[in-house]
């Protein structure tokens, strides 16, 4: 019996250790020399990690594992023989069919990014998002979409159809982040605290919102008893987005991220003490006039010097009141 130590190899310069993310192969399976086994987060990237030997594997890591660079992930047998490939039932004799006309030769395909298989891991995300696989182009080896992929048609602005549904839950829940999701946090912490900021300002045409306002805020106040504003119609657009992009919604504790099930909206006010922040809670079940009788009750206890702390804590989410 020969066994061959599999180490992790370095991804790149001064990265000492990677996670094991997912293991695309069992303990006891047989593979083949050059087969992705696994992938593997760095600090850096997420990378597949292909078999250096055909045999039989045993794995010495469980997923989410730290491993130090040169460390053994796993062990290949390779004086195991390969499985015996079962052989396709002969084709029954068929009698041969009249010649038919040449058919004129279509033309070639062009290749999609669905041609990739997703990796367990980016398959996982998918699901999640509600991304399909035509939409994300595979950088792993023949194609293969990496979680990495996943990540990067995300924040290129794809949304999916399975985003979160809001429904009035006060249900939260926890993801494991990366290795690089957790360099990546720990590097824009530093650079907020390290270097000077730069807010960037973005121009919206606000017209169509301002005619409706005008055309309906008498209707409005007579239906519901509180003045149409523009705050409504923000908070409205905030939960809309925060449904398709979750992440926006969350918060990091330690090695992980927490994504409310629900949009706590912190709008600011103005207050004889100064500005005050109260939330208004599950902003995604409400309407439009909800929401302003909200912003009204809040501004008036904050006003009145009313306002408790439970008030003005635990926002998922802040809007600058304008």
């Amino acid at each position: 019996m020969s066994q061959l130590e599999m180490k992790v190899p370095s991804p790149g310069e001064s990265i000492s250790e990677v996670e094991i993310a997912t293991w695309l192969v069992s303990d006891g399976d047989y593979v083949e020399k050059d087969q992705a086994i696994a992938e593997v987060d760095s600090d850096k990237a997420t990378l597949e990690l292909p078999a250096e030997a055909a045999g039989i594997i045993t794995l010495k890591a469980e997923e989410g594992d730290t491993i130090e660079v040169g460390a053994v992930c796993c062990l290949i047998d390779t004086s195991a023989k390969a499985p015996a490939k079962k052989a396709a039932p002969a084709p029954k004799a068929e009698p041969a069919p009249a010649p038919a006309p040449a058919p004129a030769l279509a033309p070639a395909a062009k290749a999609t990014h669905a041609s990739g298989h997703p990796s367990p891991a980016a398959k996982k995300m998918l699901a999640e998002s509600g991304l399909k696989v035509s939409q994300v182009q595979g950088t792993g080896r023949d194609g293969r979409i990496l979680k990495q992929d996943v990540l990067a048609a995300l924040a290129a602005g794809f949304d999916g159809s399975s985003a979160a549904q809001w429904g009035g839950s006060r249900e939260v829940r926890r993801e494991k982040m990366s290795m690089l999701r957790r360099k990546v946090a720990e590097r824009l912490v530093g650079v907020k605290n390290e270097t000077a900021m730069l807010t960037t300002f973005n121009e919206v045409d606000m017209k169509p919102v301002m005619d409706l306002r005008a055309k309906y805020k008498d209707a409005f106040r007579e239906a519901h008893g509180v003045g149409l504003g523009f705050m409504s119609f923000f908070t409205k657009a905030v939960t809309h987005a925060i449904a398709q992009f979750p992440a926006v919604n969350g918060m990091i504790d330690g090695k992980e991220v927490i994504l409310p099930e629900y949009a706590d909206i912190g709008i600011a006010v103005s207050s004889p003490k100064g500005l005050m922040v109260p939330v208004v809670r599950n902003a995604e079940t409400m309407s439009l006039a909800q929401i302003e009788a909200e912003i009204k009750r809040l501004a008036i206890r904050a006003r009145d010097g009313e306002l408790g702390i439970d008030e003005m804590q635990g926002g998922t989410f802040t809007i600058t009141n304008g």
